[in-house]
């Protein structure tokens, strides 16, 4: 039985607290919906914020809602490089001993004292699929992107929860690497 997922490239963007939201754009302020995502729920806003670091920074870095427990700056390596940070892969969310970076909107800057991670690359599988293919949450997969510049990518962390969708992410470094685009399918080979 052939396991393919679709592939989500996902570039340098933000998750941030309430708190932070209302410290970058104002008391009271509320994330808008510029598109949704691919999992439930989630959504790309309007809202973008600047990003600075010792090095370089970006002025326009997506916000991803909804508001989360912690803000959380996820980019690649190659970002990390420009930034000036050295930001480690982790799981998102895993964000203990990650170095911080300074946030600009139009009300206010923010200084993370923690939260810059390279997300490792992961598959979202709904509870359903994830049992169908005898996969486990945490599991380690791997995984073969096709193309003309394919490659097999090991260390796929399988989620698994009832509120995912069929989804695999990569980040923009993984993607140009293997010549991926959003859309396209891999094969789950072990």
């Amino acid at each position: 039985m052939s396991k393919t997922v679709p592939v989500g490239v996902s570039a340098r963007h933000i998750h941030l607290t309430q708190e932070h939201v209302e410290a970058l754009f104002g008391p009271g302020y509320q994330l808008t919906e510029f598109k949704p995502l691919s999992q439930p729920g989630q959504f790309a806003a309007n809202e973008q914020v600047a990003v600075i670091g010792s090095k370089g920074k970006f002025d326009k870095v997506r916000i991803l809602g909804p508001v989360r427990p912690a803000s959380q700056l996820e980019i690649s390596r190659t970002d990390s490089f420009s930034l000036g940070v050295k930001a480690p892969v982790r799981e998102s969310g895993h964000i203990e001993g990650t170095p911080g970076i300074t946030l600009k909107g139009p009300a206010g800057e923010v200084e993370l004292e923690t939260g810059v991670i390279i997300a490792a690359r992961h598959i979202h599988f709904h509870t359903s699929e994830a049992e169908a293919w005898g996969i486990s949450d945490k599991q380690m997969l791997k995984v073969r992107l096709g193309g003309e510049r394919g490659l097999v990518l090991e260390n796929v962390l399988a989620r698994v929860s009832d509120s995912f969708k069929l989804d695999m992410h990569i980040d923009t470094d993984e993607a140009n690497a293997a010549g991926a685009n959003n859309g396209d399918t891999a094969e789950i080979v072990d």
